[in-house]
């Protein structure tokens, strides 16, 4: 009977999961008009958008990838070890011997370092070595035809299809991320369309294919989203005892000159210098990890990719490949959080009255000017981090 019973049970969300797979496809197919109205309207050959619109499968673990949220909330050390690690270095090193003088051109042209534009290569996809193996155009159009972010993938999708119809490509090349990125650097269509160029000098633009394109293509996309040459990104450095670290963050921005006067140095010792060029206060780990002053090129990087640690992985990894020094602050061993409980973070915060907004589980700005302001009255290092006193407090208070 029990064997019965569970029988039935399995059959039951078997149902229940293949009737809202069904529903979900049979919106997909009923969205497909629409993708091939719109796509005949930005100027694509309905010769060619008709037969590839009405081919697209529709793709149920985009959507899964895309509702997924991390149980647990990511650290640096946790991020960055992964990141920027001896095997990317040895292979950026290598693959700059390969490209050196083509590189040389190309920080000539755009005023991008060629070791930016390599950094960027590694992290994107292992200088080439993982590209993506979803189905672009049904990822695209899966995603266009879900109501969550419809009309950014719906003008995403159009694009891929102005691409396939400008390089002739064809759907089995069109091959990357769940969300739609392509190539050697991961560009999004509209990317793709606007920034990416022929490196090569063969009259088309292969992003999967030709490195000198892809190189080409990350060095323009660069200069055009703000790249300031002669500027590097940042660097390590260590702040003197009593710091105050409400100074973080980029509302704090000021010139090298005035960090020097409050006593930070580079990270291995000797004088930051005097200079004019702006900067902020970036503490991604607490005050036991590394702290970084960040420029102007920084925020650049951010234009590419939104995170504080992605920018440092870039910034650092290009570092290391022209034979700079890897971080001297030793990365701590941070609890990991769920994030469940950074949400009950933040309505602790909130009950005590430093306001953080809706708890979400992000730890975003507000949330850390909420823990600073919490770590102050608590006389704790207010750092915006949440260290374990501080959790601990919160724990008690429950």
């Amino acid at each position: 009977m029990r064997h019965y019973f569970s029988a039935i049970v399995v059959s039951f969300i078997c149902f229940s999961v293949s009737a809202e797979q069904t529903e979900a496809e049979l919106a997909f197919n009923t969205c497909k008009p629409e993708l091939l109205s719109k796509a005949t309207q930005a100027g694509v050959n309905e010769q060619l958008a008709a037969p590839v619109i009405d081919g697209l499968q529709y793709q149920a673990r985009v959507i899964e990838l895309d509702r997924k949220q991390p149980e647990f909330v990511q650290t640096f050390p946790s991020y960055f070890s992964k990141r920027v690690n001896d095997w990317r270095i040895n292979k950026g090193k290598e693959m700059y011997a390969k490209h050196k003088s083509f590189l040389a051109s190309l920080t000539h042209e755009y005023g991008v370092p060629a070791h930016y534009i390599l950094s960027f290569w590694g992290l994107e996809t292992n200088f080439g070595n993982y590209k993506g193996k979803m189905p672009v155009l049904d990822s695209l159009a899966t995603l266009a035809c879900d109501p969550r972010r419809s009309s950014y993938f719906t003008q995403e999708f159009v694009v891929a299809l102005e691409l396939m119809q400008r390089e002739s490509l064809t759907t089995e090349q069109m091959v990357g991320s769940w969300a739609g990125a392509m190539g050697h650097t991961q560009f999004m269509p509209s990317a793709y369309k606007h920034y990416a160029i022929d490196g090569d000098g063969d009259n088309k633009i292969d992003l999967w294919n030709s490195e000198q394109d892809a190189l080409a293509s990350a060095a323009h996309f660069l200069a055009n989203l703000g790249w300031t040459p002669g500027l590097r990104w940042g660097r390590e450095v260590q702040l003197p005892k009593e710091f105050n670290y409400g100074l973080m963050g980029r509302e704090h921005k000021q010139s090298i000159t005035e960090w020097a006067k409050l006593g930070l140095k580079k990270a291995d010792g000797s004088e930051l210098g005097n200079a004019d060029v702006e900067g902020y206060l970036v503490v991604p780990a607490g005050h036991t990890g590394p702290k970084f002053l960040v420029y102007k090129n920084f925020r650049t990087i951010m234009r590419w990719n939104n995170s504080e640690f992605y920018a440092i992985a870039v910034g650092n990894l290009a570092d290391q490949l022209i034979g700079g020094s890897p971080l001297k602050a030793t990365l701590p061993d941070l609890p990991v959080y769920t994030r469940q409980t950074i949400k009950s973070l933040q309505a602790y915060l909130n009950t005590q009255g430093f306001e953080v907004g809706k708890p979400d589980g992000i730890m975003g700005p507000m949330t850390r000017n909420g823990i600073r302001q919490a770590q102050q009255k608590l006389n704790l290092t207010a750092d915006g981090f949440p260290s374990k006193d501080l959790m601990d407090v919160v724990t008690q208070t429950r």
